[in-house]
């Protein structure tokens, strides 16, 4: 997860405070392990520069499904979902079928490309 942008707090007239939530899925949709980046308050064009790592057998590369969500944590410990894309089995669009596809090419190698999210 390297950053976003355009990230609008629509309750208020100030910048979201952010967080990625990151979920492998396995091709049931069950939950096999989860992470989160860490917060960047007050930023509409957040950096996060944070690197995830699964445990993924290959014969199990086709089966799964990485949901990335990003939320705006508000006061009070509520949160709001901004925006989310799948990848993998369940890819939410051809551009992310495609960066999956080729993650799976480059075995390893960092792929980097710009999603639009989806209105939770």
């Amino acid at each position: 997860v390297i950053k976003g942008s355009h990230f609008r707090n629509l309750a208020i007239n100030r910048p979201p405070d952010t967080y990625g939530k990151l979920c492998l899925l396995n091709s049931v949709g069950q939950e096999m392990s989860r992470c989160k980046t860490s917060i960047r308050r007050g930023q509409p064009n957040p950096v996060y520069k944070e690197t995830f790592i699964f445990q993924v057998a290959l014969f199990q590369l086709s089966d799964v499904t990485l949901m990335i969500s990003i939320y705006n944590r508000r006061s009070m410990k509520r949160k709001e979902m901004i925006g989310w894309i799948s990848m993998g089995q369940n890819s939410s669009g051809e551009e992310e079928q495609d960066h999956w596809q080729e993650m799976k090419e480059t075995k390893g190698m960092q792929v980097c490309r710009w999603h639009t999210l989806l209105e939770s």
